[in-house]
């Protein structure tokens, strides 16, 4: 096991170093870039981006990190407006994407593609795919959260669209007809009790995702 603690910024990228080693580390690549594990990475934990409203629903008795007490003052509360004044250190004034929009960024079997999240607001759900693999993309109910699974149902590749005129948010898939929850997961129909892959995603400044994923594509559509 190791323990890390925050050791600097790259390109304004989280720079990490184990107790143990010595090694530093990435944040967004997971990667070892200096010291006695150079070459290594950290194996991906999926995790999800969520407004505390989504996760409370879908967690009621989950518990929360309370904040340490002696340095609540020093939070701040709402750092990504001023983040996004600040000139970028790199650039890519070649591509169709600004350096400070914001994308979803994911990679299949190590192939990158970035989604523009305003486009992908406009267009949730989304249908891709990455690498031969069918994709959907969701922005939750909130409209602020988001997932990414594999569109596959029992081995079959399913399209998925948002069920109209409906209280509760319902995915409908077109091989079964099925009801999906916001969880990937089928609640009524022929696919009941059945789940969608999930598929690990960062939301991210395309700019960061660019300078770590050189060969990335974008999305269109």
């Amino acid at each position: 096991m190791l323990h890390f603690y925050l050791a600097g910024i790259n390109n304004q990228n989280f720079l990490m170093r184990d107790k143990e080693t010595g090694t530093w580390w990435q944040q967004i690549t997971g990667k070892a870039i200096f010291g006695p594990l150079q070459g290594a990475a950290l194996e991906l934990v999926l995790s999800d981006e969520l407004t505390f409203g989504e996760w409370r629903s879908e967690s009621p008795s989950g518990q929360v990190l309370a904040p340490v007490a002696k340095y609540t003052k020093e939070y701040d509360s709402n750092w990504e407006p001023d983040v996004a004044k600040l000139p970028v250190v790199i650039s890519f004034p070649e591509t169709e994407l600004k350096s400070r929009d914001v994308v979803i960024g994911l990679t299949i079997n190590g192939v990158a593609r970035a989604y523009a999240w305003e486009t992908f607001v406009r267009q949730s759900p989304v249908l891709d795919r990455v690498n031969g693999v069918p994709l959907l993309l969701v922005l939750g109910p909130d409209g602020k959260s988001f997932r990414v699974f594999v569109s596959r149902i029992d081995g079959k590749d399913a399209e998925f669209f948002l069920q109209a005129d409906n209280k509760d948010w319902r995915l409908l898939d077109t091989n079964t007809a099925s009801q999906w929850n916001f969880q990937g997961c089928a609640v009524s129909g022929p696919a009941e009790g059945k789940c969608l892959e999930r598929v690990p995603a960062l939301k991210d400044y395309w700019f960061d995702w660019r300078n770590y994923h050189a060969d990335t594509t974008i999305y269109k559509r």
